[in-house]
C-alpha cells in the first residue's frame, strides 16, 4: 500500500475566489474523486482551522500500488482537477510512502 500526502499553502486569492472558497472546492473536486479511479482505496481532504503559517489544504490518500499512484496521477479524472488546484496554490509539499 502506498500513502501519498500533500499539503497546499494557498494564495490570498485565484480564480476570483478568496482562499477559503478555494479550499472548499478544492475539497469537493479531490473527494469527488473517491470511487472512479482504479487502485485509489481511500482520499480525505481536510481544511486547516488554525491558521497562521499553517498550510490551508492536507490531502490524505491511500493506494493498492505505487502503480496506482501512477495511474491516480496521470488519470483524465485527476488531471481535470489539477489546473484549478495548481493556480489557487502558492505552496506545495508532498510524501509518498510504502508500508
Amino acid at each position: 500500500m502506498v500513502k501519498h500526502i500533500v499539503f497546499w499553502k494557498l494564495k490570498e486569492e485565484g480564480h476570483g475566489n478568496n482562499k477559503e472558497t478555494n479550499a472548499l472546492l478544492i475539497k469537493e473536486k479531490l473527494e469527488a474523486l473517491s470511487g472512479k479511479i482504479d487502485g485509489l482505496l481511500k482520499i480525505e481532504v481536510g481544511i486547516d482551522f488554525l491558521g497562521g503559517a499553517n498550510y490551508d489544504v492536507a490531502l490524505y490518500s491511500e493506494l493498492a500500488t505505487k502503480e496506482s499512484l501512477d495511474t491516480y496521477q496521470n488519470h483524465p479524472l485527476h488531471q481535470a482537477v489539477l489546473p484549478f488546484v495548481k493556480e489557487a496554490v502558492a505552496d506545495r509539499k508532498a510524501v509518498d510512502f510504502e508500508i
